[in-house]
């Protein structure tokens, strides 16, 4: 007879909301770029779509549901397509995205939504030779951003000045597949081209751990941090099966587990609980989710069930923990996007009893951000800080997100380098770095203008 693990979530169950709670009509993004295209938290749902004449995410308050109408406004100031958001933890009305154009925009998304297009950042993070695919806050300080762009580069921001702090270079000789922050943000572990897993310590700029052929295949691999400190890929056998895996990054030989999924072609989005240690697993392309519970005990990673659906997701957004309805056992919300609508789908352990369930809901990460971006620069770590769920989450409010820029620190080398020479170059290389900020200015300028101009002409052409 074979024992049946005994798990909580194993009668975890999917299930699609009613029609009238979806967002209808909305154009999602075409561009071929393997990210989730979707960001959500306790107030709105983000989403890319498809923009003529540059890039635009729309930014809907969750109780907007039903059909958006065409001319609902965007956040539209990229000249080129978006191919990643993400929203900051420690603050709800603030959104990066990342995009075809090289940059990386910092949003401030009003009280209630947009009622007019947003073309304005409060900040442009400019640093990247090559498109930006990957941008994501760090968990526990605040302000601290990185991206990552297909010129093989890592960048970790200031926003709260603009600087870009530390660049990680020449640590990939490919496209950076993934990149993820550990749970307090000490360390990133990134996937990329050239079948390799690396552990970072960003601020040594090094690389602590490394595994060459994760996954053999030649798709993309993802790669995220647990709670404990484990990692946990998916990726593609030689044989082109979709495989998922557990490390421990202090010895990287041999995988803790290993599985073999199915032989579908999409990338598998994971998406990660760390407050229950379950691991909801989205193909790209799939019409399912397949999830997982990762414990001490071998085999470590134990399938406990997957949803389906008829229609194949094209991105999907994952609600933070203090977003759910905790009166209703649910423990995950998605936001499954199909090419024309929005699908939110709720995960709930079937309880008979209406109070609040300790064990489902431990405290989680709330809001509070646990240090500044000064000290986390300066070598300091903060864990999160956890909040109780017991009578629901109820929102903060709206804190406006104050930029002082600053020159780059990378401009500040510049600059100090020119304090090494005589006083009659120093007179030159200041009206040059003049020159050149008045220059880039003038781009930035005209590039806004070319993006309007083109904006205008699709109107008129439609």
């Amino acid at each position: 007879m074979r024992v049946v693990r005994a798990s909580k979530f194993r009668h975890v169950f999917g299930q699609a909301v009613k029609n009238d709670q979806c967002y209808d009509d909305i154009r999602v993004s075409r561009v071929t770029w393997d990210s989730s295209f979707c960001a959500v938290n306790p107030k709105f749902v983000a989403i890319i779509i498809e923009a003529s004449g540059g890039g635009a995410f729309l930014v809907l308050p969750l109780l907007k549901t039903g059909r958006i109408d065409k001319a609902y406004p965007t956040v539209c100031g990229h000249t080129g397509p978006v191919l990643d958001i993400d929203w900051c933890p420690h603050n709800d009305h603030v959104i990066a995205s990342g995009s075809e154009d090289c940059t990386v925009m910092v949003w401030q998304i009003p009280e209630n939504g947009l009622v007019t297009p947003l073309a304005e950042p409060v900040v442009v993070l400019e640093g990247h030779s090559k498109r930006v695919g990957i941008v994501t806050w760090h968990p526990t300080a605040r302000n601290v951003l990185m991206s990552a762009g297909c010129d093989n580069l890592i960048i970790i921001w200031n926003v709260g000045t603009g600087e870009a702090m530390i660049q990680l270079e020449d640590m990939h000789p490919d496209v950076i597949f993934s990149a993820c922050w550990s749970r307090n943000g000490a360390l990133i572990c990134t996937a990329c081209k050239d079948k390799k897993i690396r552990v970072i310590d960003p601020r040594k700029e090094k690389i602590v751990a490394e595994k060459d052929k994760a996954h053999d295949g030649a798709r993309p691999m993802r790669a995220i941090f647990l709670a404990d400190g484990n990692i946990f890929t998916t990726g593609f056998s030689r044989m082109s099966e979709r495989q998922l895996a557990l490390w421990n990054p202090k010895s990287m030989e041999e995988p803790i587990s290993v599985h073999e999924l199915d032989t579908s072609n999409g990338v598998l989005l994971p998406f990660y609980d760390a407050d229950t240690n379950v691991v909801y697993l989205c193909g790209k392309g799939d019409s399912s989710i397949r999830y997982f519970e990762i414990t001490d005990e071998a085999p470590f990673v134990h399938y406990l069930n997957t949803f389906s659906s008829k229609e194949p997701q094209r991105g999907m957004g994952y609600m933070p923990k203090r977003g759910l309805d905790v009166n209703k056992c649910e423990i995950a919300r998605f936001y499954k996007l199909h090419e024309r609508k929005c699908e939110p789908i709720i995960m709930t352990v079937p309880r008979k009893s209406d109070l609040f369930q300790d064990d489902l809901y431990p405290d989680t990460a709330g809001p509070d951000c646990a240090i500044e971006a000064e000290d986390w620069f300066d070598g300091k770590n903060g864990e999160p800080i956890l909040i109780s769920l017991k009578n629901g989450y109820v929102p903060g409010k709206n804190r406006d997100l104050k930029v002082v820029k600053k020159s780059n620190v990378l401009e500040g080398k510049l600059a100090k380098k020119a304090e090494n020479t005589s006083p009659q170059n120093e007179g030159k290389l200041e009206e040059l770095l003049r020159e050149v900020k008045s220059l880039r200015d003038l781009v930035t300028l005209q590039d806004r203008r070319i993006a309007k101009l083109e904006d205008q002409i699709s109107k008129v052409a439609i």
